[in-house]
């Protein structure tokens, strides 16, 4: 079992996955995935460059409103392939595998880009504020008498 890091880790890894597919960075990123999941095992490697392939032809033919579920179930479809590759590891191992995925994901995902600010791949139900940025400072009110 995993720690709430490890599985915040992965579903960060998932939603990485999700947000190159498509980008000029996919192909690096893909190369990058692929070798952590193969650590070193070509066959491993090349079924997880299948996998990457798969998700980028689902998410660059999802079209209208079924294009957030296509992402949201890729996203979790990386989560679990991500935990499941921790949880094949030993400890000593998984160190290595975690310190990658850190890299992998501060590399390629727009929160791990200085003067980001993107925000993307979010669902709101009801009322929602949202603020992006340093050192701001924002006093929200909801309901009667805001």
């Amino acid at each position: 079992m995993l720690d709430e890091a490890i599985t915040a880790l992965a579903a960060a890894g998932g939603t990485a996955v999700v947000q190159a597919a498509g980008t000029e960075a996919w192909t690096g990123f893909r190369q990058a995935v692929a070798r952590l999941f193969g650590r070193g095992d070509d066959q491993r490697a090349s079924a997880a460059l299948e996998r990457l392939d798969g998700t980028a032809a689902a998410v660059s033919t999802a079209d209208g409103g079924g294009a957030e579920q296509v992402r949201s179930h890729q996203r979790a479809l990386w989560q679990a392939r991500f935990e499941g590759l921790l949880e094949s590891v030993d400890a000593p191992e998984r160190d290595s595998v975690v310190a990658a995925l850190r890299a992998l994901v501060a590399e390629h995902s727009p929160s791990g880009q200085s003067g980001g600010g993107e925000v993307s791949d979010n669902s709101f139900n009801g009322p929602t504020i949202m603020q992006v940025g340093n050192g701001n400072r924002q006093d929200n009110r909801f309901g009667n008498g805001a």
